[in-house]
């Protein structure tokens, strides 16, 4: 196989990368090092490895790099920061949704996606976004309270405004 460059837009940052043409967006991801995509089962089954394509979730073991040349990527790192968290990324943290956190940033990503579409989201439209994303450790009990004050914390925000 002969590689193909390919531009990868992720979180503001421009990498253009010569690749083959069987690498998914998961390798190429962290081989660009964003470790926040976490390598579960490489098979479309858990959420680890969730990003925002052209703001729409998808599973990045399930895609080809070379099929997303010049879309646009969010991973959880490009939601917010240490300093200037995301509301999302707080919530997690305050609720104790995180607990080995492996899981974390594919669901911060699900959840994202679903407060993009549907600001004031019931529990069961919780649970339907994130059934896609497995987590070993909090019962999911956490995560959908998670979701919930991120949601009442980014409707007071927008309020202010």
């Amino acid at each position: 196989m002969q590689p193909r460059i390919v531009t990868l837009n992720v979180n503001g940052r421009k990498h253009q990368v010569a690749m083959d043409p069987n690498v998914t967006l998961l390798y190429a991801l962290r081989d660009l090092g964003y470790s926040d995509v976490k390598n579960g089962c490489e098979i479309g089954e858990c959420g680890a490895c969730a990003v925002l394509l052209n703001g729409k979730p998808v599973n990045s073991c399930m895609v080809l790099a070379c099929q997303v040349d010049g879309a646009e990527i969010v991973t959880n790192s490009g939601l917010g920061t240490m300093d200037d968290p995301h509301p999302l990324q707080e919530a997690f943290a305050d609720t104790g949704a995180i607990q080995c956190g492996f899981c974390t940033p594919g669901m911060i990503i699900s959840a994202k996606a679903l407060l993009d579409r549907n600001p004031h989201p019931t529990e069961r439209e919780i649970r339907e976004a994130i059934s896609g994303n497995i987590c070993r450790c909090t019962g999911y009990g956490q995560i959908i309270e998670a979701v919930q004050v991120a949601a009442k914390k980014m409707e007071e925000a927008s309020d202010e405004v």
